[in-house]
């Protein structure tokens, strides 16, 4: 597929422009950069909320009938925020107070396919997202990430919206919810391969792995705040948790159109990553009123065309870049592992005994959200460490494995207390949100800024759509499966995240062991200096002498 370049002058976002009006003066580079960074996060915060509704509505679409009985209340450990009202024991008495919490279900998902239904809708919106993913990773190298940014999330609140309305239209074709999965899942395709191409555009290699694996948390927050948002209005009815989060990312669409700098070259500023085009002059940010409007306006304006020309590469050419194909494949079994926790975590604990007890739904959304705590310092660590070895592929391959265990613990002992789930459920949160945060993040910017990729070219949001694409796929089996697994018990779905954690490891044995070869060659050419500068200390030493 033959290398495209697109030219277009990019335009300076409307919020920025009125900033400018407002202060009298520009920001510096490194202004800029942070708000680069806080719009991506919450723009992406925004996309995985709004993908949590479906997972806190499923107990009350599907009901199970067998755990509901009187109420006990504990308010542990947060106060009342996780068992207010939703700790059930297994009695018969106080039926006036079960009535409460008990709920009829909604067809066609609280017959006896109920539950497999609600796999194919998750089936659905993830296939759609990963096939949605390779166009959208293409299109993101060509055209202007913001506003196609807006549109993906505008379009993504509207159909995430009227899959809620099918509660207040009385909606019970199953069809339906269908299609509004599919489609939201074309739009959320536009997210990730844009805000990632975005970040590359305005940060070096530098640090990457800390600094994208702090950003990166915006994935976690977005469950939270998808979880508690969907859960806080589920007593109005479970469609207003759809509208509720589909207005969310529409809204956050909105602010993306007006403050995000897509492009340094858009606001007056080269990328960091390339050379600084010679007949043009740059005028610093923080250099304020000391040159003639009429220069800076021509500088603005070469710096926006230069923007607009750079080259896109073909997915053919991205995925011949080194290690794109290992951690594609890596990524496919890592979100089979992430998504079904994503997917199925709330469901899991509504229909699990802790303790001897069982927890609502509201506070089985509530309680999933600690596992995503854990996903966070999970993130941040595995960039730190990324960093500090300059080893990608081992730091993920060695979360995946230390994942195996951690969700063998959590089946088998985190229904022993309250406290023990919750431990547990952050330690596993940390191990598969770890390198799943890592290959999504600073090892898609590193691959699509390889230096295979020479001249100009650019290849982030390409290479970024081929790796979460790929990996995508694998997000929409593992909530299928599950779909099956769980009627015939919980052990099972666990031994298959098990073994995707473990095949995750494995296909990237390869580039690991080049990294441990590396690594072994880094230290002994630093030792064979501090020999050298010891042998040529010597002499002087004897001088002295």
């Amino acid at each position: 597929m033959a290398i495209n370049t697109v030219t277009m002058v990019r335009q300076t976002p409307p919020g920025i422009l009125l900033i400018r009006k407002i202060r009298g003066r520009d920001w510096s580079f490194q202004s800029y950069r942070y708000m680069v960074l806080l719009v991506t996060f919450i723009a992406y915060v925004s996309y995985h909320a709004s993908r949590k509704p479906t997972s806190i509505v499923k107990s009350v679409l599907d009901p199970d009938p067998k755990n509901r009985a009187s109420v006990v209340v504990h308010p542990w450990p947060i106060g009342d925020l996780f068992v207010k009202g939703g700790v059930f024991s297994g009695g018969e008495d106080n039926k006036e107070e079960e009535d409460v919490f008990k709920y009829p279900g909604w067809a066609p998902f609280n017959g006896k396919d109920g539950t497999s239904k609600l796999g194919e809708l998750d089936v659905a919106f993830l296939a759609c997202y990963s096939l949605g993913m390779y166009v959208a990773g293409h299109l993101g190298d060509t055209l202007d990430l913001r506003l196609f940014l807006t549109a993906g999330m505008i379009g993504s609140g509207f159909f995430v919206g009227l899959f809620g309305m099918g509660y207040f239209w009385e909606v019970h074709a199953f069809w339906y919810f269908l299609v509004m999965q599919m489609v939201a899942g074309l739009f959320q395709a536009t997210g990730w391969p844009s805000v990632v191409a975005v970040i590359g555009n305005w940060f070096g290699k530098r640090k990457r792995g800390l600094i994208m694996g702090i950003w990166n948390a915006h994935t976690s927050v977005g469950n939270i705040t998808g979880s508690l948002l969907a859960a806080s209005v589920l007593d109005y009815g479970w469609g207003w948790s759809f509208i509720v989060l589909g207005g969310f990312i529409a809204v956050t669409g909105l602010l993306v159109f007006l403050l995000l700098a897509a492009y340094p070259e858009d606001i007056g500023f080269p990328c960091p990553d390339a050379a600084e085009p010679p007949e043009i002059k740059r005028i610093p940010g923080d250099v304020e009123g000391q040159r003639s409007k009429v220069t800076e306006e021509e500088s603005l304006d070469a710096l926006r065309q230069g923007s607009g020309l750079r080259k896109g590469v073909g997915l053919y050419e991205a995925c011949m870049i080194p290690g794109v194909i290992p951690f594609a494949l890596c990524l496919f079994f890592a979100k089979l592992v992430a998504y079904t926790f994503l997917f199925w975590l709330p469901f899991y604990l509504s229909q699990t005994a802790i303790g001897g007890e069982y927890v609502s739904v509201k506070s089985a959304g509530n309680l999933s959200t600690l596992f995503d705590v854990g996903g966070i310092v999970g993130g941040i660590l595995a960039g730190y460490i990324s960093d500090k070895l300059s080893a990608r592929a081992l730091t993920a391959a060695t979360f995946m494995y230390a994942a195996i265990p951690s969700m063998l613990l959590y089946r088998f002992y985190g229904s022993s207390s309250q406290t023990m789930n919750i431990l547990l459920m952050m330690l596993a949160g940390l191990f598969v949100n770890g390198p799943y945060a890592l290959i999504t993040t600073a090892v898609s910017a590193d691959l699509g800024t390889h230096r295979s990729l020479k001249g100009d070219s650019r290849a982030l949001a390409t290479v970024t759509a081929i790796i979460d694409g790929t990996g995508s796929m694998g997000a929409a089996l593992g909530p299928l499966l599950t779909g099956f697994l769980s009627t015939k018990g919980w052990d099972l779905v666990f031994y298959m995240l098990m073994a995707g954690a473990a095949i995750a490891g494995l296909l990237l044995s390869r580039l690991v062991i080049t990294e441990i070869q590396e690594m072994n060659a880094r230290l002994r050419r630093a030792s064979a200096v501090r020999n050298t500068e010891g042998h040529a200390s010597e002499p002087l030493l004897r001088g002295q002498r």
